[in-house]
């Protein structure tokens, strides 16, 4: 069993998410309840090997949890995916007395915390993505509010698409995953949705059904598009060439990282924060909290690495079925 920490340090790395900062509220507060100093870490492993660490009290996290993005920073660290880095980190780790920490993050971030594990520093991963790509877990960090923030904004391109009777376009963000793609095909009733895990790139058959519906009397037609397939604007280009029908892209992008976190992303973020300090306290080390079948629950991180997940494919033949 890994040793009791006495000083834990939280780190927020890669892309950031609605409901990092409640994480971080939660993990502070609840070490602190504990008997527990905490040390945060800025701009995540870049500002661990830059020694960007500070003292860490209630009063730190006190009106953040309201708030998108992260308190703490984030950054990537091309250094820290080496060796030389990662004994570097954990040289620095025990040079301020940090004995464990609390890693949120991605998959990316995930294997520097099992690095950080394997040189004797007690840690836990939360997985914090929009993405939702993260195989042990059915909830990740920032994706509930992210595929809110972008149904709405898919929802005003919508109306002017229909003003205007064109086909529109929308690409989300989603990396190589298409569950952004999926859940707003589904929230925004989209005619066709492009999903990385199965797209087979046949475009012509995407033609024939804009041309198809717009002879039913459809008055737009609506395109979510997976940012794993791209190209929103070029595909446009040839559709609006091939139909005759004005095409717009309209690409997202970051906005659907940004804002306040829905009632989920801070219920859930903090739920998982409070019981990565719990783990810790149980001298519990290289696990990774996770949301699986309706509760809570923590895997060994190289375990939860080498999973696999794929769109759910009930939800993927539902989804065929509902837009038309």
């Amino acid at each position: 069993m890994a040793k009791q920490v006495k000083t834990i340090g939280v780190l927020t790395s890669g892309g950031d998410a609605p409901g990092m900062n409640a994480a971080i509220r939660a993990i502070v507060r609840t070490a602190i309840h504990k008997g527990l100093e905490v040390k945060g870490i800025m701009r995540g492993y870049a500002g661990l090997l830059q020694e960007e660490i500070v003292d860490m009290n209630s009063t730190s996290v006190s009106d953040i949890i309201h708030r998108g993005g992260t308190v703490l920073y984030t950054a990537r660290c091309q250094e820290f995916t080496t060796a030389e880095g990662q004994k570097k980190g954990a040289e620095i780790c025990r040079k301020h007395n940090i004995d464990g920490i609390v890693v949120i993050g991605g998959d990316g971030s995930f294997r520097g915390a099992g690095k950080l594990s394997a040189l004797g520093i007690n840690t836990i991963g939360l997985p914090g993505t929009i993405d939702l790509d993260i195989a042990c877990t059915d909830y990740t960090i920032g994706f509930d509010t992210a595929v809110n923030t972008a149904m709405e904004a898919i929802d005003k391109v919508r109306d002017t698409s229909t003003s205007h009777e064109r086909c529109s376009i929308i690409e989300v963000m989603g990396r190589n995953a298409g569950y952004i793609a999926l859940w707003c095909g589904f929230a925004n009733g989209a005619e066709d949705i492009l999903l990385p895990e199965r797209y087979d790139g046949d475009e012509q058959a995407l033609i024939n059904r804009i041309i198809e519906n717009r002879k039913r009397g459809k008055k737009h037609h609506i395109i979510i598009n997976a940012e794993g397939i791209g190209h929103s604007s070029s595909m446009a280009k040839r559709i609006e060439a091939a139909t005759g029908i004005e095409t717009r892209a309209t690409i997202l992008g970051h906005m659907q990282r940004g804002g306040a976190p829905t009632c989920k992303d801070r219920v859930y973020a903090s739920i998982m924060g409070a019981r990565a300090v719990e783990l810790l306290c149980e001298g519990k080390s290289n696990r990774v909290v996770g949301y699986k079948h309706g509760e809570f629950q923590d895997f060994d991180i190289q375990e939860a690495l080498n999973m696999t997940k794929d769109i759910p494919e009930d939800q993927y033949q539902i989804s065929k079925m509902l837009v038309r």
